[in-house]
């Protein structure tokens, strides 16, 4: 019988397939087509302190194997989510973590602190690509010293297991794993999206609102599968692998190449059972080739 049970730090996975924040807002908007349960976990869309309204229209835009995002952290606000998501989605037999986000440090601490007195969300994943408005705009995760000193912060006000979630818009993003390992990460999740474009030859205009925008979808899963490698080298905590994931063979891949489980994103637009999906094809590839845990699998890449 096949284990796919992961662990980050004393957090237990009943499985390594996660939804990647941002396409599934809390969870509760794809219970009506797949059981949560079946997942590993739930990463929950982007949280802030306040409410925040989001970027114009258009903030979404196809483009060729993917899709361009900006829609700028559209929530209500962590009180919002405290009293209106929490209590809907705190008895689900599954791990639902939530994509903290902040402007300042400030910011950061004390969305935590509010998270973390919630007794059923038995994470956190910190997105450190949000801007710093302190440091002129420039994002937290895209230099060691800004990267090191949110999750330093964050770390002394938080008990539960603490993933960061890396930016692929950078020189080294093994650097970036490293810094903040050293300053308590618990786990890595990578990569976030990477910085496009996309024109309207006929208007002559951008398409997105803000002219620039994330890009995911399985365009970038050859470059994600390479930051996932070559993190998995350098770290010794457990990596969560995504970008363009939209089968088990995807997922499986990621694996091999280290990842210790995989969030699954952009696929969902297209069918919100893919992860379920992508749970039972692990399984069976894992029994087809008598692997028995997922450390037979985890980082198995032959070179």
């Amino acid at each position: 019988m096949v284990d796919l049970s992961v662990r980050i730090k004393d957090l237990v996975f009943k499985n390594p397939v996660l939804t990647a924040s941002g396409t599934c807002g809390f969870g509760e908007e794809i219970a009506d087509f797949v059981d949560l349960a079946k997942l590993g976990g739930v990463v929950m869309k982007g949280t802030t302190l306040k409410p925040r309204q989001g970027n114009d229209y258009p903030r979404m835009a196809e483009t060729p194997s993917g899709m361009l995002n900006a829609v700028g952290l559209q929530n209500k606000g962590v009180d919002n989510f405290i009293q209106n998501i929490y209590p809907n989605i705190k008895d689900i037999d599954s791990n639902f973590i939530v994509n903290v986000n902040g402007s300042t440090i400030e910011e950061y601490i004390e969305l935590t602190e509010r998270i973390n007195e919630l007794d059923k969300i038995p994470a956190i994943e910190l997105n450190i690509s949000c801007p710093n408005v302190k440091e002129g705009g420039m994002a937290f995760g895209v230099s060691c010293p800004s990267a090191e000193a949110v999750v330093k912060a964050v770390r002394k006000v938080y008990d539960k297991p603490l993933i960061v979630k890396l930016s692929p818009n950078v020189t080294n993003i093994a650097e970036i794993a490293k810094a903040v390992e050293g300053q308590g990460a618990d786990s890595v999740s990578l990569v976030n999206t990477f910085l496009g474009m996309a024109v309207d030859a006929n208007s002559r205009k951008p398409v997105l609102s803000t002219i620039t925008g994330g890009l995911s979808g399985p365009a970038i899963k050859p470059i994600a599968l390479r930051m996932v490698w070559q993190v998995y080298q350098a770290v010794q905590i457990p990596v969560i692998g995504m970008g363009g994931i939209m089968n088990a063979t995807d997922a499986i891949e990621f694996m091999l190449a280290g990842a210790s489980a995989v969030q699954v994103g952009t696929a969902i637009f297209i069918d919100p059972t893919i992860p379920t999906q992508i749970v039972e094809g692990i399984d069976s590839y894992m029994e087809k080739n008598n692997m028995h845990g997922m450390s037979d699998l985890i980082g198995g890449l032959q070179i």
